[in-house]
């Protein structure tokens, strides 16, 4: 099957330049919403599609795009959040490395829609290859009429930007990134107002994911019906990148119809576990999801069917857990980043993160006592939605609480023996 996001890519070569791109069909989409589509239609296409954020909370496009107030003069901002620093998450830089074109139409498109006459693209300042391809698009994009004033003969105009992010974690959440592009400490604003109402520098301002922009251009080519008929999912549409690291025959990324299952992309894309290894649980979409056990292979990874079962997609990107590697370790890890990586603007966070990440580094080293997994429970409890200004916190908690119900067993053995088993 042709898939719409990866068609163009081939991984280790330059990505394709203006021509090459405009000879696949690029900016053909720009062109059909410049000359035949009010802005109106454009997001009424997209709700239509059933197009979800996929940056990892999934919220509907369409519907974010149509809270950017109309009456409101310019300037008006686009941004695609391309600060991609959680633990297991890289799908993003594998489109802008191989298809910047993509990304920059998507975007132009969006910016259209809403009306905005600025967009930024916010990268992580690690990513020098996608930073140079993205560059460069943009570039050609100017050089070809496709950004700047009169686009394509039409009255619309469009300036856009490449920020490199200052490095930090906070950098990628919604609120924070703009204040890091304002220039300032990415801590989180309190909310409302909403960034579509007043974001950055106070003005209305919409922030998408790479991936979510990225499908723009076949939408309005090819129309939200088509869209929707990629998925196996009847509520989410399109395809997903969806990836697998750990301890895997062939950890990678692959395009999949979206709602395809757990076990599919496990055993047949990743070619399943490595010869002496036994899988245990993985974490399905990046750090800051919950785990999911043997009895969920099977269910769907989409948007609904993971929140059922207390856990949720986020990314699509799944960090494996095998029976070699030690839960409690693995833990440790993460939750020493999430305490590296909070920006001290709430007490839960920096202070409930730093308590537990303590504590399983205690429990690790042989050093845990009666009590510390109620300690645990708790600290997922006290850094739990609607207790801190941003998601940073109760992300965290979720690998943690879910690790505390599936291998109890493993935290009570260090506890009870002293020492980690697996060391």
């Amino acid at each position: 099957m042709e898939t719409p996001l990866t068609q163009n890519i081939s991984p280790g070569q330059a990505p394709p330049g203006l021509q090459a791109y405009e000879r696949a069909g690029g900016y053909q989409a720009l062109r059909k919403v410049l000359t035949s589509m009010t802005p109106q239609q454009v997001i009424d296409e997209v709700k239509a599609s059933n197009l979800k954020g996929r940056g990892g909370a999934g919220f509907p496009t369409g519907v974010k795009w149509g809270f950017m107030p109309k009456d409101i003069p310019a300037p008006r901002y686009v941004v695609a959040n391309a600060d991609e620093m959680e633990p297991g998450t890289f799908k993003d830089r594998y489109l802008m490395e191989g298809d910047p074109h993509q990304l920059i139409e998507g975007m132009m498109i969006a910016s259209y829609a809403m009306q905005a006459d600025i967009a930024y693209v916010f990268l992580r300042g690690e990513y020098k290859r996608s930073a140079e391809a993205i560059s460069r698009a943009i570039a050609e994009a100017y050089g070809a009429g496709y950004l700047g004033k009169n686009i394509l003969g039409s009255n619309y105009q469009l300036n856009m930007y490449l920020h490199l992010s200052a490095g930090r974690y906070m950098c990628g959440e919604e609120t924070g990134l703009l204040n890091a592009l304002e220039g300032k400490r990415a801590n989180p604003r309190a909310k409302p107002p909403f960034p579509p109402v007043s974001g950055l520098w106070g003005r209305p301002t919409t922030v998408n994911n790479v991936e979510t922009l990225c499908n723009v251009p076949h939408i309005v080519n090819r129309g939200a019906s088509w869209f929707q008929g990629l998925s196996r999912s009847s509520k989410d549409g399109g395809t997903k990148l969806y990836g697998a690291s750990g301890k895997v025959r062939r950890p990678g990324l692959w395009e999949l119809p979206m709602g395809t299952t757990v076990r599919e992309i496990l055993e047949e894309h990743a070619g399943g576990m490595r010869e002496g290894v036994r899988f245990r649980g993985l974490l399905p979409g990046g750090a800051s999801t919950d785990f999911l056990v043997e009895e969920h292979l099977d269910l769907p990874m989409d948007f609904n069917e993971l929140q059922k079962v207390g856990s949720r997609m986020g990314t699509g990107t799944m960090i494996i857990l095998d029976d070699q590697t030690c839960p409690v370790g693995m833990l440790w890890n993460l939750e020493h980043f999430f305490a590296q990586e909070s920006c001290g603007w709430c007490t839960p966070c920096w202070s409930g993160l730093s308590w537990a990440e303590k504590i399983l580094a205690a429990m690790e080293q042989g050093r845990g006592q009666q009590g510390d997994i109620e300690k645990l429970a708790f600290q997922t409890k006290f850094l739990a939605p609607g207790n801190t200004f941003c998601a940073l916190a109760p992300g965290a908690a979720e690998p943690l609480q879910s690790g505390l119900k599936y291998f109890r067993d493993d935290f009570e053995r260090h506890i009870r023996e002293k020492r980690c088993p697996w060391r």
